[in-house]
């Protein structure tokens, strides 16, 4: 394979840049410009030069061997001054090296994983550690990085090879010869995966709303103060606010940090019977976000809101215009806002906490399909007559479909979309 070469810091003046190289060839070329082979453990300052003889900067120059790098393979990283000149010089004289390429879009973290240094589910959870903006998102994405997906997998896996091996042993007997008990063992470890495959698969919603944050409705009736609401949580001019009713017409997102929880508040437009048409389309729009939204603000007067949404469980309700009143909320002074932040917080936090191990659709849907096959698995050892060579069958489909979570078999055709979406020096 050739060796590859990027920037992997972010492109621009800074303090230090760094340039990773990996591949056989990089401790050679290292030597040709830094003057020295490098050594494993000891950082080395030194002179940069071109093929010209020219100083390029002093760089601190790491070396990880074959095995013991993030690629898996030889690797040298040169540290050096955060200017776009000497990065653009180095880079050039790189391209200059025998077998030396830029890298593509992912592929030092694509060599890791064919260098079997992480496997999918990892690589995964490095995209969302990348990407991660609340501590909620660095915490999944840094659990997920550390394999707990694979350990998890590796887990059931154990279990159902157990199970499979048992059943194996069936084989061989008549119907009257099966160990007493061997199917029984057979039952209860199918039972037990069952069990915690159906509590991750659930979880996974959860999961998936730490990643792409928790979205907060915020209903009520025309003028009840829901656009000076969000403007107050944003500390800006999201929405625009009126004393005519029916100025919103669309829903207005507003992206937060909150108490480290990824949360987009939705203003929408306010409910009430009305005739017009743009207006009817609004309600519409902003009843079908709030059906679909985790959690429910509705901001109330005096008169009730009729109920054009069915209020759950952890929904809040709060009156309007607090500063009048002494209760409730004020987006126009800021009364009570602190507390309403808090307790929506309080009600997204518990909700975080039944997230599971597993983060987006992707490894729900594997566990879907090794669901259905140890069900069906389940069915074939309650027959009268045993049929044991389908529950092995039925056992296998379930581990290949466990297996495909961390990239073990068929997910060949995921390889690209997922590198894509990383840098060039990832």
């Amino acid at each position: 394979m050739d060796t590859i070469f990027s920037l992997s810091t972010a492109y621009g003046k800074a303090g230090i840049s760094v340039i990773r190289v990996s591949g056989k060839a990089a401790a050679d070329s290292c030597k040709k410009i830094a003057g020295f082979k490098p050594c494993i453990g000891q950082p080395a300052l030194r002179r940069l030069k071109d093929q010209n003889g020219e100083l390029i900067d002093r760089a601190l120059i790491l070396f990880f061997e074959a095995g013991a790098s993030f690629t898996g393979e030889t690797v040298v990283e040169y540290h050096l001054h955060g200017s776009i000149a000497v990065i653009s010089k180095l880079l050039g004289e790189l391209n200059l090296q025998t077998n030396h390429r830029e890298a593509m879009p992912g592929e030092f973290t694509r060599r890791a994983l064919e260098n079997n240094r992480l496997d999918i589910t990892q690589i995964e959870g490095l995209a969302d550690l990348i990407n991660s903006e609340t501590e909620a998102q660095r915490k999944q994405a840094v659990r997920v990085f550390d394999g707990s997906i694979g350990r998890k997998v590796k887990e059931w896996r154990a279990s159902l090879i157990e199970a499979g091996s048992l059943i194996e042993v069936t084989i061989d007997f008549s119907e009257e010869d099966i160990p007493l008990g061997l199917l029984g063992r057979v039952s209860e470890l199918v039972t037990k995966i069952i069990m915690e495959l159906e509590k991750e698969i659930e979880s996974t919603k959860l999961s998936e709303r730490v990643r792409s944050g928790f979205e907060v409705a915020i209903i009520g009736a025309p003028n009840v103060g829901k656009s000076t609401l969000i403007n107050a949580l944003a500390g800006r001019e999201a929405a625009i606010t009126s004393k005519i009713a029916g100025t919103t017409r669309d829903v207005i997102e507003v992206r937060m940090d909150l108490n480290g929880l990824p949360v987009t508040f939705l203003d929408t437009a306010g409910l009430r019977e009305t005739k017009n048409e743009v207006e009817i389309l609004g309600i519409k729009r902003a009843r079908d976000r709030a059906e679909t939204a985790d959690l429910r603000i509705f901001l109330t007067e005096e008169k009730p809101l009729k109920e054009f949404i069915v209020k759950q469980e952890l929904d809040i309700e709060i009156a309007s215009k607090g500063d009048l009143s002494g209760v409730g909320v004020s987006g126009l002074t800021g009364y009570g806002i602190p507390e309403l932040i808090d307790l929506v917080s309080e009600k997204l936090t518990k909700m975080a906490l039944g997230a599971g191990i597993a983060t987006n659709e992707r490894h729900r849907r594997a566990m879907i399909i090794s669901v259905g096959t140890l069900k069906n698995c389940k069915k074939e050892l309650q027959r009268d007559v045993v049929r044991s060579e389908i529950a092995a069958e039925e056992l296998r489909s379930s581990v290949m479909a466990l297996e495909s979570m961390v990239g073990s078999v068929g997910v060949e055709d995921l390889l690209d979309e997922i590198f894509s979406n990383f840098c060039l020096g990832k």
